[in-house]
């Protein structure tokens, strides 16, 4: 017998997609980076529209670098529907994480791979910048490397969303040294997971990913109350034959099931992450 379909659940209301990328071709970019001209405002309206989710956190692009315009723009237009993760870097004033802070800014970005502008001994100090205006370090990174880390990330002032399922860039299983290491981070307390793109580093394939499944089912059991779904739209990573969003928002019930915990991770979890309106 063949691979059984996904099944295609409505999500519930109030669902929030908790990792997107807006672009406007209008705005300055880093010379060299890919940027998905298509992907505008109006695209994501329609991606949001299609799967039935009701609420986005957009995510600054590594295109914009610390030049946050494109982001506030957008959660202006979106406004309650949306919270954003903007990137910074040592010269943001006060002022300006209040700002940010009004507009519905909730994290600070940290990309660890190649595109990022950020540095590990600048974590600290950035951390404790936005400590006070009760945002979270967002973080990706090589989760093979996370027991080397794991030391800094439990000792940041502030709580931590690890995207990715980790983004282990060779997959591994659920003893290697580094899962075992983001359980440990997830058992603290103030760690989050979002449970998304599994597509970049799966060698399974799709539409399952079963590699990274396994990884999205053990973390999901040990801190259900922590785990956030998103789609990682509009997939910058990927420079043909993109993922279909709906099969990825499909996969959260093979992950989590489609009863509470599934409402939990798509409603319930990030609207306490984020702090959006009950």
């Amino acid at each position: 017998m063949g691979e059984q379909p996904l099944l295609h659940p409505v999500p519930p209301a109030g669902a929030c997609d908790c990792h997107v990328h807006v672009f406007d071709p209008a705005a300055p970019q880093v010379t060299g980076a890919r940027v998905p001209h298509w992907a505008t405002l109006a695209a994501l309206r329609e991606m949001r529209r299609s799967l039935g989710i009701s609420r986005s956190v957009v995510v600054q692009a590594n295109a914009y670098r610390a030049d946050n315009r494109v982001l506030l723009a957008a959660l202006q237009a979106l406004g309650d529907t949306a919270r954003g993760v903007a990137a910074i870097d040592g010269s943001v004033s006060d002022a300006e994480l209040a700002e940010m802070t009004r507009a519905g800014v909730r994290g600070a970005r940290f990309h660890m791979l190649s595109g990022g502008f950020l540095t590990w001994e600048g974590m600290d100090r950035l951390a404790a910048r936005i400590a006070p205006f009760g945002w979270h370090v967002q973080l990706q990174m090589d989760g093979r490397l996370l027991a080397g880390r794991e030391a800094q990330i439990s000792g940041l002032p502030v709580p931590v969303v690890i995207d990715h399922v980790g983004k282990f860039l060779e997959p591994v299983t659920t003893d290697h040294p580094g899962f075992r290491a983001l359980l440990r981070l997830l058992g603290n307390g103030r760690t989050w997971l979002k449970l998304s793109a599994p597509y970049e580093v799966s060698r399974a394939g799709g539409p399952r990913y079963a590699d990274v499944g396994a990884l999205a089912k053990a973390a999901a059991a040990a801190a259900p109350e922590r785990m956030v779904w998103a789609s990682n739209w509009p997939h910058v990573s990927v420079s043909e034959g993109l993922p279909d969003d709906r099969q990825l928002l499909d996969l959260l019930g093979e992950w989590v099931g489609d009863g509470a915990l599934r409402q939990a991770v798509l409603v319930d979890n990030p609207a306490r992450l984020y702090g959006f309106p009950d």
